[in-house]
């Protein structure tokens, strides 16, 4: 009896102070808060992926056609022995690969080149109008990638794959080899003329942080010009140089715009085109191994980053003594180079958006004469003779829902995923030392891995049926917001995490003491002092979402299209005047959006 006595109170003890630790739990908003979060991440995020890879390792239905008689959910590796070894392999895997890698590489060295050498320029450099050169690099960046990719078609386009004349040949009669209209070679140059900018942001804000006095000191025991670059200046820059190409890399993989549009014309493929192709031709299971294969790529780059970036040795240039930063003097170099710099973000920046906006007033393609002049894709009532009978974009309620599709997608992400980075700021902020802070901080991060024609996919399959208490959301409007809230997680967490880390824990502490509920110090305190990170958040997930075509391009149906999937759309049944007007008002409306919000942001500060 004693026994059972000691047992019972064991267990009585045993189950107090399991309440006790649940009560402790509960009675701590960030933990709770952090416990939601995993578990929305590890279904929304974890859970595609395990989908995905049961899809590829399990008879579905659609195989009945190859192997009569097999039962659909049963395991097997008939998918990756027909991808990875089958008589289609190399024309359904290995030459895509290879083309993804060979452009990956091309675009990622390009890319850095130009923008290395023109950030050198705007910050080591007296080069003039410098902060102009410093605006207008960074504007590809703002834009769709493949913008720049449909000037190149009306500029490059022949005769012999485009059916008509393009700019060129117009004016030179000249007809362009069929290399330089289409292929490896132009999507290389547009693909590196998108993502220099990004390279020039990294680079840039390196070099910036290198303190004239370092340069001096070497200079005054006798280095040479080429030895403070080579032992100085290039290491501290490394990183971000390291981190541009990777990262670079990692987002050619996953392009589509450009490669859809230069490339299918001949028959180039890439993993994103081949893997969009077997989704529309309902192989389900191919697609998802090219987007495993995709994701892999992708992961390993940005593995290859951190470890670069880790086993780099840190060098201190900022101390407490202030910091100096010396111009190199370009002397009669000056009004070369400044020639070179204009000229490069004219064609680079300017030319692509000024092709594009001519292109829609031609009423006939390929005649680029002023008596071709019409006002008709913009303004012009149906008529059987043009577009197949459409109106003029800014008349067409089809364009014009399209138009509002994507202002209002933009913004119910953005301001979805600013909440949601706000929130995930404050665990991470709280646990930052803790397995819990830490989880959720790298689950955020996961759908960065993610090439965005890979994300759809898996999301198109997964919730085009009821999964669990969701139901089917397919052709809604609610699969683009899920679809584009979890993939755009990533920016908005980053710059909740900066922002919460920086609100002291002092101010909490104390207005719970005063008696304060958490929800009321989440909306009363943390929120507004936050409000920085969470517009940032808010302005880059906006751009990122208004310019998106890859990620939804499969989920979209035909009253929930947004302007990027139309552009596809009428460019692919070959109305490209209709096809680049809507680009154009599509780029309009980033632009504007760009500057109202950073007027905001702006005025904001001032105020703060």
């Amino acid at each position: 009896m004693r026994a059972v006595s000691q047992g019972y109170q064991m267990d009585s003890v045993t189950r107090a102070y399991a309440l006790y630790r649940v009560r402790r739990f509960l009675q701590t908003p960030y933990k709770v808060a952090g416990a939601v979060l995993i578990i929305l991440l590890a279904y929304f995020i974890i859970g595609p992926l395990v989908t995905m890879m049961q899809t590829t390792l399990t008879w579905q239905s659609e195989d009945l056609r190859y192997a009569p008689g097999v039962s659909p959910g049963t395991l097997t590796l008939f998918h990756w022995s027909r991808v990875l070894f089958g008589r289609t392999s190399a024309s359904m895997l290995w030459k895509p690969l290879m083309n993804t890698m060979a452009i990956s590489v091309g675009v990622s060295v390009l890319a850095l080149a130009i923008g290395g050498v023109l950030a050198w320029l705007v910050v080591r450099t007296d080069l003039p109008f410098r902060h102009l050169v410093s605006e207008l690099a960074v504007i590809p960046y703002s834009l769709p990638s493949w913008v720049i990719a449909l000037a190149w078609i009306v500029v490059f386009k022949n005769r012999q794959i485009g059916g008509v004349t393009g700019l060129f040949e117009y004016i030179t009669g000249a007809s362009p080899p069929n290399w330089l209209s289409y292929g490896i070679i132009p999507i290389t140059l547009c693909l590196a003329l998108h993502y220099y900018s990004f390279a020039f942001t990294l680079i840039s804000g390196a070099l910036s942080s290198v303190d004239a006095e370092l340069e001096e000191a070497a200079e005054m025991v006798g280095a040479t010009r080429a030895q403070i670059l080579r032992k100085i200046t290039f290491p501290i820059v490394l990183p971000a140089i390291l981190s541009a190409l990777i990262l670079t890399f990692s987002r050619a993989v996953g392009t589509f715009g450009t490669p859809v549009f230069l490339g299918l014309p001949v028959r180039f493929y890439v993993l994103s085109t081949m893997l969009y192709a077997n989704m529309e031709n309902r192989f389900v299971s191919n697609a998802y191994i090219l987007a495993l294969l995709m994701i892999l790529i992708s992961a390993a780059t940005v593995y290859a980053n951190t470890r670069i970036i880790r086993a780099r040795r840190s060098f201190v240039t900022l101390g407490g003594r202030g910091f100096r930063r010396r111009l190199v003097k370009l002397g009669r170099l000056k009004g070369i180079v400044t020639l070179l710099v204009a000229g490069f973000l004219a064609v680079g920046v300017l030319l692509p958006l000024v092709v594009l906006v001519w292109q829609t007033f031609m009423l006939i393609e390929g005649d680029f004469s002023p008596s071709n002049f019409t006002l008709h894709y913009w303004i012009g009532l149906p008529n059987p003779r043009f577009a197949e009978g459409e109106a003029g974009i800014l008349r067409n309620p089809m364009i014009l829902g399209g138009a509002w599709n994507s202002i209002r997608l933009a913004l119910t992400t953005a301001l979805i995923t600013g909440v949601a980075g706000t929130l995930v700021g404050y665990v991470v902020a709280k646990g930052r030392h803790t397995l819990l802070g830490r989880a959720v901080e790298q689950l955020t991060f996961l759908p960065f891995l993610m090439p965005s024609i890979a994300f759809g996919a898996i999301y198109l399959t997964m919730f085009s049926r009821p999964h669990w208490i969701i139901p089917s959301l397919y052709g809604t409007f609610s699969i683009l917001v899920l679809t584009c809230s979890i993939k755009s997680l990533p920016y908005s967490a980053r710059s909740g995490i900066s922002s919460m880390l920086q609100i002291g824990g002092e101010l909490e502490e104390a207005a719970e003491v005063a008696g304060a509920s958490w929800f009321t110090r989440f909306r009363r305190i943390l929120i507004p002092l936050s409000k920085s990170g969470f517009l940032a958040g808010f302005l880059l997930t906006f751009i990122t979402i208004m310019r998106e075509m890859s990620l939804i391009v499969l989920l979209v149906s035909p009253s929930t299209r947004t302007l990027t999937t139309m552009t596809y759309r009428y460019n692919e049944q070959g109305l490209n005047q209709m096809g680049d007007a809507i680009t154009v008002l599509l780029v309009t409306l980033i632009l504007i959006s760009n500057f109202a919000i950073k007027r905001v942001l702006r005025s904001r500060e001032e105020t703060s």
